[in-house]
């Protein structure tokens, strides 16, 4: 622990406020309520501070025991479509399916937040991808698709609920988590 720190009052500083807080866990931050006992041993400040007086910080480091983000899976053909539908059948999972294309700058735009996304659901449903210009046009004919980026929810075989991205990416991010809400 020592190494990580540049000194010794760091460290110190460290043990010092984590037994003089509260955690308070919000997704995957937390806010520190810090309270006061007194005297701050650190800055060697003795003048006396009320109890009641609390010092709130936010903690922005991430739950290191969750996944940021999670790769989605390429689906190639129909064949491999309906493999992943069976198993997601057999295990009463909807799965999302994100049609784009490499040359869609929204659908490049979109992947990745949607990979962060998938982070949130990973044990409650499994996120693919198709890139419809390296897939037979069965598969996007399959899919209903015309527009790019198309997110769809496919639950028990068959296409439950879709959300067009042709507008702003945290938009359709929250359409999306709306859509995934309604199915999970």
């Amino acid at each position: 622990m020592s190494a990580l720190a540049p000194n010794s009052s760091l460290v110190y500083r460290q043990v010092y406020q984590r037994d003089n807080q509260q955690q308070l866990w919000s997704g995957g931050s937390c806010l520190l309520l810090q309270r006061s006992k007194g005297v701050d041993p650190i800055n060697r400040n003795y003048k006396r501070i009320a109890k009641r007086d609390m010092r709130v910080e936010a903690n922005l480091w991430p739950d290191l025991s969750r996944p940021t983000f999670v790769d989605m899976e390429p689906i190639n053909d129909s064949d491999h479509l309906d493999q992943i539908l069976l198993r997601a059948q057999e295990l009463s999972q909807p799965i999302l399916i994100d049609w784009m294309a490499a040359w869609c700058r929204k659908c490049i735009y979109l992947k990745p937040k949607l990979e962060k996304l998938a982070a949130d659901y990973e044990t409650k449903l499994k996120f693919y991808y198709v890139d419809v210009n390296k897939v037979p046009q069965s598969l996007v004919k399959r899919g209903n698709i015309s527009k790019m980026p198309t997110i769809q929810i496919w639950k028990d075989g068959e296409m439950k609920s879709e959300v067009i991205g042709g507008h702003k990416v945290w938009l359709v991010i929250e359409e999306v988590r709306e859509m995934i809400n309604k199915f999970i």
